[in-house]
């Protein structure tokens, strides 16, 4: 493999993870469930990315038999548009990404035995995470990276969500929380030829949404996320990659009352990503619920435009 083929090799998918991320979280509100493959990867420094996507989910909610929701259907679409930049963090590869999703959501359920309708189109909360390789991803230049052979890797990250999405207090559903977020993550990769294995785990913090519907307090307590991903470099321009994850925590408390809907959730994501050339990239993605013990239960299917510049390329 020559050196121009390795800089390709990785133009073909990083950061694109990002978007895949976003379709996780903002499809049917879930917090966990995210699949981000490649999540941890060298990368030349002072490169810019700008991404744009759309995802499809549609699914319902595992509910406790005593909760009063029953038979949900919804559907949305999720447009994304996001930014991120590599950066040398005292020698070591590093990024800095900002999520900005917008969705379109429709449904209906059973609500204590009487139909109910939701339709509702806005921002959903934006995203902000901050990454570093603190072992075996040196902080290189594009014209150095050829050179840079993978093996093991083992970075942290810090994401953040604010509440600025579209809340209405007196509606169940809505595209925002009205509550922060904040994720501690720690992932290693492992590389064997053009097959990488990547593990990772993080736990999610929520704080408190004081204005939640009927005007009470909702507390959750953390969600812990844990996530696996098998990629393979199929040919230059294309890899491909099958994930799993799985979360568990995350019962909620409104006013004092504990509700029944502990998760303890599983599911299975499959993504396919090539290069148009070396700015441009496309990945399509898919995923479904494996096991669902509370929450939504979703399938999704998205599309992600890359374009790259700056650092030299």
């Amino acid at each position: 493999m020559n050196n121009s083929t390795r800089l390709i090799n990785f133009f073909r998918g990083p950061l694109l993870y990002l978007l895949l991320g976003v379709f996780m979280l903002t499809a049917m509100r879930t917090y966990a469930g995210e699949i981000e493959p490649r999540s941890y990867v060298n990368a030349p420094v002072g490169v810019n990315f700008l991404l744009a996507g759309y995802a499809y989910s549609y699914g319902g909610l595992a509910t406790a038999g005593s909760s009063p929701i029953k038979d949900a259907d919804l559907k949305m679409h999720t447009f994304i548009l996001a930014y991120a930049r590599s950066l040398d963090i005292l020698g070591r590869s590093g990024k800095v990404d900002v999520i900005l999703p917008y969705s379109d959501l429709s449904g209906t359920a059973m609500v204590a035995g009487q139909p109910r309708e939701r339709d509702v189109s806005g921002l959903n909360d934006p995203r902000l995470r901050f990454s570093v390789n603190f072992y075996g991803a040196p902080a290189l230049a594009v014209q150095e990276f050829p050179k840079y052979r993978q093996d093991l890797i083992i970075g942290a990250s810090l994401q953040v969500s604010a509440p600025l999405g579209q809340y209405d207090k007196d509606k169940l559903v809505n595209l925002g929380n009205n509550r922060w977020y904040i994720k501690p993550d720690l992932g290693i990769s492992k590389a064997w030829g053009d097959f990488i294995l990547e593990f990772s785990t993080g736990v999610i913090f929520f704080t408190d949404n004081d204005n939640y519907f009927g005007g009470n307090n909702l507390k959750q307590a953390p969600v812990s996320t844990t996530q696996l991903h098998a990629t393979y470099n199929i040919r230059q321009g294309i890899w491909a990659a099958l994930s799993t994850t799985y979360d568990y925590g995350g019962r909620t408390t409104v006013s004092g009352v504990e509700n029944d809907d502990l998760q303890n959730n599983m599911r299975l994501g499959a993504t396919l990503a090539i290069s148009v050339n070396r700015n441009n990239s496309i990945k399509l993605t898919a995923s479904n619920g494996l096991y669902t013990s509370s929450g939504t239960d979703y399938d999704m299917f998205g599309v992600v435009w890359q374009y790259r510049w700056g650092g030299g390329l």
